[in-house]
């Protein structure tokens, strides 16, 4: 029980990444807090997890809204009495080639994916401070944060962001008992990647050295170890999950 007694919010906790990590994490010991947009996909998997004797509930959480993001960490300190983890795993992608992105995709993902991290980390970050216990923040970032990517200018530079981020907070937070630390994730097989055509899914799996797409399974088994104390001493890094596709 790599988490026993910590309590965790995982934000995008519906599906996906979040809800493997989300179930990944109460099955470890941690009490969750699902935190997403998704009301009825979120709800139902809280209900899940207590279901099968675990601590979790369901918030509605906006990430691109300051006052949504502060309702649920404090959602989370009266349900729990602490915050220690969290996952700044939320993101979207409206990918266009530079010639054609328009501002709209541009901002929309700027918002979720950059914005939605600072907002998120900070409230985090105060609440662990007050608490005076420490904790652990992750964010997820990409392998195309690290190497580009055509057609994603503005999921690439949020990425990229996110990386900078993680390595400022790091410096900042650590004096606090805070460890900061980015996963970069290379084709994992979401719901969203498996709707592809087989064609561009063999082509993944082709451009990867372990010739297979990753699991949520595998990015969440990442979150775990380090948000348990087995990662204790690392922060500021930027784990890669992609197969050795940056190879």
């Amino acid at each position: 029980m790599l988490l026993e007694g910590r309590v965790a919010l995982v934000t995008g906790g519906a599906a996906g990444i979040g809800a493997m990590t989300a179930r990944t994490f109460a099955r470890e010991g941690a009490c969750v807090v699902v935190a997403d947009v998704d009301e009825a996909r979120g709800s139902a998997l809280a209900a899940d997890l207590e279901a099968g004797g675990g601590r979790a509930f369901f918030q509605r959480l906006d990430v691109t809204d300051a006052e949504e993001v502060d309702r649920a960490v404090a959602a989370s300190l009266s349900r729990f009495g602490s915050l220690d983890v969290l996952v700044n795993n939320a993101g979207i992608v409206a990918d266009a080639r530079l010639v054609k992105l328009t501002p709209e995709q541009w901002q929309r993902v700027i918002d979720v994916n950059l914005k939605g991290v600072f907002l998120c980390g900070q409230a985090a970050a105060r609440a662990m401070i007050g608490g005076g216990r420490g904790g652990v923040i992750l964010n997820a970032s990409s392998v195309v944060g690290l190497y580009g990517n055509f057609g994603q200018t503005n999921y690439v530079a949020t990425k990229a962001g996110v990386i900078g981020m993680t390595r400022s907070w790091a410096r900042e937070l650590g004096r606090h008992g805070i460890r900061v630390n980015a996963v970069a994730p290379g084709f994992i097989a979401t719901e969203i990647l498996r709707e592809m055509p087989e064609k561009v899914l063999a082509g993944m799996r082709e451009r990867t050295p372990l010739g297979r797409l990753g699991e949520p399974r595998d990015v969440a088994n990442a979150y775990l170890y380090l948000a348990s104390d087995l990662a204790s001493f690392v922060t500021g890094a930027v784990l890669s999950v992609d197969g050795g596709l940056v190879i």
